[in-house]
């Protein structure tokens, strides 16, 4: 026998739903139909299908409005009836229903996905894992809308009514994407690569393993996070406290060597006071750079706790700072404080009335007394220790400590291009910039662009070693690489990665052991070729070009001689 499923949604008019859950049961019974019954509505509710109901089925009833909890019936045929009808002649619409005359059809002919990508610094990666999944969508003929999140803000955010109509909630991020907007919903959540390698095979894997995502425990709770809820490692929640912290370093960055630029290298000293170069140097130094670790530090515990591990978290971070731990006593602050958000919100059970106190008053106090605590007597003065040993040996680098430092980071950047390895040197080097140690950044940055930049090149030297689509790619490529992008050497690197991978990693390695020799530093994190016109933004202009151009005909020449020619 047929197993058919209805959810009756009656919106503000609850004893609608009731009374139509009514009639259909009696109309079920008999006809000796068997069918479940799940209300919603105001006021009303309770017996929720579960999941062996779901799973036994094939036939479910969308009665009335409001959200009836589609997204989780995944494949099934569904027949959307008015609450009027079933409430007139429950009888006549199951006729119709069992006879397939009620609108019944597959979920694939209008599955509907809403998605929302992320990278830690929402450029790249981001926005070729949202046309990754709209290609694919596009491909197996669903309705597809991308929300794409970096480090200033979402781009084309989803509305809450396509949400409510959406069959799956696909995240695809490599930082924490803050899911309770999607409470009720089927979601799925994986990195951005899965996005870019296989879109559809993403899709499938989706709707087969994705999970109703629950809501927040009590009024004023926020659900738990994407990285929480997905069991995300160390790597993840770092990544999301570095994509938060890359603004105040750009900002501080661009407005210290802005001042220097106005007012000379003695911009910021006290006799300079009331010039427009100190002013700069005032709000770049002691305030952009004063808030880098605690916004680290707030926003890795942000990723392993959510919104009541913010402010623990941050605490933390200015007590790193005050404490001279830097970058590395704000990683460990963050994760202090998120773990130790995420087991009190865990085993501190309240009545449901006093739920609300737990993320704005029990969790913040308790979390920051603890991980304060901690930074104070335990975690602190050995982590100064340590950051003030690092940056000795980096300020002293010079001869054979400073290009094999180069050409690690710079090697770094090419081995997997936006991938774990590329974004921990970006990643280390970027934070080193508030302890004042700027030439790792340059290393990396060089590094960075030669990749897609070489590639370029090579496109041009050596034609008959590209297809022609390969050919016009390289132009994207090269303003990819003067951008700072290096995942636009990734589609030369996937066609063939046993002789392109090994030549780019060679021309990295060179350009960042070149520019450490050659004494280069760059005072910001980002923007590639755009930034270096920007006076004392970098030091040594000259040897960075040097680098840059080594590294780039480097990495040109190596994949000329090494691929094939093209079929």
């Amino acid at each position: 026998m047929t197993q058919v499923l209805a959810v009756v949604g009656g919106g503000a008019q609850g004893l609608h739903a009731v009374l139509a859950g009514e009639a259909l049961r009696k109309a079920a019974q008999r006809r000796r139909q068997a069918v479940e019954v799940e209300l919603r509505g105001k006021g009303v509710g309770g017996h929720p299908l579960s999941a062996a109901a779901i799973a036994g089925a094939d036939t479910v009833l969308l009665i009335g409005e409001g959200d009836l909890g589609e997204g989780r019936f995944g494949a099934m045929r569904r027949a959307r009836i008015r609450i009027e009808d079933v409430l007139t002649d429950a009888h006549a619409v199951l006729d119709r229903v069992l006879s397939g005359e009620a609108g019944a059809a597959p979920a694939t002919a209008s599955r509907t996905i809403v998605a929302v990508t992320s990278c830690p610094t929402g450029i790249a990666h981001t926005f070729m894992a949202a046309e990754g999944i709209q290609a694919a969508a596009q491909a197996l003929g669903y309705a597809v809308r991308v929300e794409t999140q970096g480090s200033v803000g979402a781009h084309d955010a989803l509305t809450p009514e396509e949400i409510a109509a959406a069959d799956l909630v696909l995240i695809a991020a490599d930082t924490g994407v803050d899911r309770s907007r999607f409470a009720g919903k089927l979601v799925y959540a994986t990195n951005t690569k899965a996005a870019i390698r296989d879109g559809k095979g993403l899709i499938a894997t989706a709707f087969d393993a994705a999970q109703v995502q629950g809501g927040a425990a009590a009024a004023g709770e926020p659900a738990r996070p994407a990285a929480a809820e997905a069991k995300a490692g160390a790597y993840k929640h770092l990544m999301t406290g570095v994509s938060f912290m890359l603004p105040f370093v750009v900002a501080g960055g661009l407005l210290i060597a802005l001042a220097f630029a106005l007012g000379g290298i003695d911009a910021m000293k006290p006799e300079h006071a009331g010039t427009l170069g100190f002013a700069l140097g005032e709000i770049g130094a002691k305030a952009a750079f004063a808030l880098i670790v605690p916004a680290l530090a707030g926003y890795i515990a942000y990723s392993i706790a959510d919104r009541p591990g913010i402010a623990p978290g941050m605490i933390g971070g200015m007590l790193a700072a005050n404490l001279q731990a830097g970058f590395l006593g704000g990683i460990a602050a963050g994760f202090i404080a998120g773990y130790a958000t995420s087991f009190l919100n865990r085993h501190i059970r309240l009545h449901r009335n006093l739920e609300g106190l737990k993320p704005v008053l029990i969790l913040p106090l308790l979390a920051t007394a603890i991980s304060g605590l901690l930074m104070i007597y335990v975690v602190g003065v050995p982590v100064a220790a340590i950051l003030a040993a690092l940056t000795e040996w980096l300020k002293g680098m010079q001869g054979t400590s400073a290009v094999l430092l180069g050409l690690v980071l710079g090697g770094m950047m090419a081995i997997d291009m936006g991938g774990p390895v590329n974004k921990a040197a970006y990643a280390s080097s970027a934070a080193l910039i508030a302890s004042g140690i700027t030439a790792p950044m340059a290393a990396v940055m060089i590094g960075g662009m030669t990749p897609p930049l070489g590639i370029a090149l090579a496109t041009r030297l050596f034609p008959a070693r590209f297809s022609k689509p390969e050919r016009e790619a390289g132009g994207a490529a090269a303003v990819l690489g003067a951008a700072f992008i290096t995942e636009g050497a990734i589609p030369f690197a996937a066609a063939d990665p046993l002789r392109v991978i090994p030549a780019m990693v060679a021309g990295s390695a060179l350009a960042g052991a070149l520019a450490l020799s050659l004494g280069v530093e760059l005072k910001v994190p980002h923007g590639g070729l755009f930034v270096l016109p920007i006076p004392n933004a970098v030091t040594n202009l000259p040897g960075a070009l040097i680098a840059l151009v080594a590294g780039t005909l480097t990495t040109g020449l190596l994949v000329g001689l090494l691929k094939k020619r093209a079929a």
